[in-house]
């Protein structure tokens, strides 16, 4: 499993930019014949290219978080599938021109595709997805949302998507991420928060009354999670407007515990097709191995 770390200037953020890459291209098959030889090696590239996931971390991370959080490098190396992993600097992913960190358009556009003139990753709508945790969440379906001709997958777990809440936020909370002044300094004018681009059921009411497919939408999280309720409220809206969603609560909170085993149904869910895993550290080829009867050691 080849994991690569890539910097390069954005000009849609106006400076170099770290982003983390998984790509299977490097797998190879558990060793075959009585000699334990493997037949030449070739690089594993699938016809068309890799389907891709664009994974956003949450508040506080980094573009390393979803490969030191979670097991995301061995289920997409199971599956055939490259993961691209940004940095979103505590900032939810929106445009924010002042500061000339265009976020939305950086994930939605320009990161897509400077992955695809660097790697072998498929052009196709069909197979590139994005998905993301806690502001991650809201970022891949406020993404997703806006940029439909890029995705055809959304997978928000443990998202902040409702922004209504964010709109009556005032100075006094415990937390400076929670706090009126940090809100307008990521949103923007919060009075205007409400029905606007930032706000992703109002994209999705845009993107319903379209003549555009609507991408299909997994939403995930914890039944101990501060954030539940804004889950409920958005998969109802989306059930409303037409949007394919598949839905899940599980006994968890708002923790990595969750999200590792979240992202490996989200990889589950995805389409992508059959692929055999390949050689690693916990794939040694010694399945086929009996289990000595008890007793025989």
């Amino acid at each position: 499993m080849a994991l690569i770390t890539v910097n390069f200037f954005s000009s849609a953020l106006m400076r170099t930019v770290p982003v983390n890459v998984i790509l299977p291209v490097d797998k190879q098959e558990v060793p075959v014949g009585d000699d334990g030889s493997t037949s030449s090696y070739r690089p594993n590239v699938p016809e068309g290219g890799f389907k891709t996931l664009v994974l956003l971390h949450g508040i506080f991370g980094n573009y390393t978080d979803w490969v030191s959080g979670s097991c995301i490098q061995r289920w997409a190396e199971e599956r055939d599938l490259a993961v691209i992993m940004p940095s979103g600097d505590n900032r939810f992913y929106l445009d924010q021109p002042a500061s000339h960190d265009y976020y939305g358009r950086f994930v939605g556009e320009e990161l897509v595709e400077m992955a695809r003139a660097m790697f072998p990753l498929s052009r196709e709508r069909a197979d590139t997805f994005i998905g993301g945790l806690s502001m991650g969440g809201y970022g891949a379906l406020r993404c997703g949302l806006r940029y439909p001709e890029t995705f055809s997958h959304i997978a928000s777990l443990s998202g902040a998507l409702l922004v209504d809440d964010v709109a009556a936020r005032t100075d006094d909370a415990d937390r400076y991420f929670s706090t009126r002044r940090f809100s307008e300094a990521v949103y923007g004018d919060l009075s205007t928060l409400v029905g606007s681009e930032r706000d992703p059921l109002w994209l999705a009411e845009q993107l319903a009354a379209s003549r555009e497919p609507l991408p299909k939408v997994y939403l995930a999280c914890g039944q101990s999670d501060g954030l539940l309720a804004a889950s409920r409220t958005a998969r109802q809206r989306l059930d409303e407007l037409g949007f394919e969603v598949t839905y899940r609560e599980a006994p968890g909170g708002h923790n990595w515990a969750f999200w590792n085993e979240a992202i490996e149904q989200v990889v589950s869910w995805l389409p992508l097709g059959q692929a055999h895993p390949g050689v690693n550290s916990g794939n040694v080829g010694l399945e086929d191995v009996d289990e000595p009867a008890r007793g025989e050691m």
